[in-house]
């Protein structure tokens, strides 16, 4: 078995117990599930303010993909894959948006501008065929991935229709790699790095610096196939989004646009081993320096095959050339701490800052799709790396 993750590393150990520090100091035992004494968050909140958890109530056959907590409207917003909730802290739904009929996925509010954005992909795979068999619904014959970007200012109301607060990014570098063919084993196989489009996304600064712009990192989804070699990297695009208003257009799923960057700021590779579709969810943590990704987990018997990684972005990315590519091919590799059996986080998590997180439980009941977001607490322990707070 590869070893390479199963050793707590140093500096996940020292975050672990500045983690401690920081909570004890205001009076709370990591170890403890008393959740009623007050932990800063960004923006002078408190976690005592925070419900410990959120249920959705039930929504429709299509399971919940993403999560966002919007600290300025003390709101939760959910993506359940063609329709985007809002949800006030109590459980209430609030507002939406439906008839999407695209795959929504990941969500993640920019600190920078106050608008949410998530992925959203139209294509003809078995996951496409699903959600336009579910939707009765016939989109483009072409396939195509974008940034969703949401005016949540305007989502006031239940049953509102995307075209009126909702533009999209088309992330050209993300096709590319879907449509392309490359040579691995001795076999011709389609998407290169396994790229079956786009999901996790988070905003994060560059690699090695602790201020600056905020970047969106885009995360691939990966075919599992265990007969090839070229697909054990998450694959993660950087964007400055700063002007990305020139690229923004709405969306019409018969006719889908090409307006969007011509290349990504950068391209990363984090080496994880298998997974099964690449990263779901992402979350970028300032407290950790980490970007947590949450996967289905692989199925090649020689790793580990963990459902959570925590990819180090406190330091610069090193340029390498990738394992199990066939033509050598270099790459800027971004260093993976280490991963966990943890069972949640593909259906939605984001980082609330002071180490502690929002994650979704996802279920059915009826026939119906739910979540119960839960409330956790970073802990960096080698078994557990989060604590739920009940």
């Amino acid at each position: 078995m590869n070893t390479k993750f199963r050793i707590l590393s140093r500096k996940a150990l020292s975050l672990s117990l500045s983690c401690f520090i920081a909570i004890s100091a205001h009076g709370v035992n990591p170890s403890s599930e008393d959740s009623t004494s007050p932990s800063p968050l960004p923006g002078g909140e408190s976690v005592v303010k925070l419900p410990a958890a959120l249920y959705s109530g039930e929504h429709g056959k299509f399971h919940v993909q993403g999560i966002a907590y919007d600290a300025a409207r003390q709101c939760m917003y959910m993506s359940f894959t063609t329709a985007l909730l809002k949800f006030d802290l109590q459980g209430n739904l609030l507002a939406s948006v439906e008839g999407l009929t695209g795959h929504l996925g990941c969500l993640s509010m920019n600190p920078d501008d106050g608008r949410l954005y998530g992925s959203i992909e139209y294509k003809h795979d078995a996951i496409g065929k699903g959600i336009s068999n579910g939707t009765g619904t016939v989109n483009s014959e072409e396939d195509g991935f974008y940034i969703a970007i949401f005016d949540v200012e305007r989502l006031t109301r239940l049953h509102m229709d995307a075209s009126a607060i909702m533009t999209t990014v088309y992330i050209k570098e993300a096709l590319i790699d879907y449509s392309a063919s490359v040579s691995n084993g001795g076999r011709q196989v389609e998407h290169r790095f396994g790229c079956s489009g786009i999901d996790g996304v988070t905003f994060a600064p560059a690699p090695g610096k602790k201020g600056g712009c905020n970047l969106l990192y885009v995360a691939y989804g990966v075919y599992g196939d265990t007969e090839r070699t070229d697909n054990d990297y998450q694959v993660l695009l950087s964007y400055d989004v700063t002007h990305w208003e020139q690229y923004e257009q709405p969306l019409s799923p018969d006719n889908l646009h090409k307006s969007g960057p011509e290349k990504p700021k950068a391209k990363y590779f984090a080496f994880t081993g298998n997974t099964t579709y690449g990263v779901q969810n992402l979350a970028y943590d300032p407290w950790t320096g980490y970007i947590l990704a949450a996967v289905y987990p692989g199925k090649k018997p020689q790793y580990p095959n963990y459902g959570l990684f925590a990819i180090d972005i406190s330091h610069k990315a090193r340029r390498q050339t990738l394992q199990g590519m066939e033509d050598g091919t270099k790459g800027l590799v971004l260093p993976v701490e280490r991963g966990w059996h943890f069972p949640w986080g593909t259906t939605g998590i984001c980082s609330l800052g002071d180490c502690h997180f929002y994650i979704s439980h996802n279920g059915k009941r009826d026939g119906l799709q739910n979540s119960t977001v839960h409330l956790y607490r970073w802990t960096g322990d080698g078994e557990q790396p989060l604590q739920e707070i009940k």
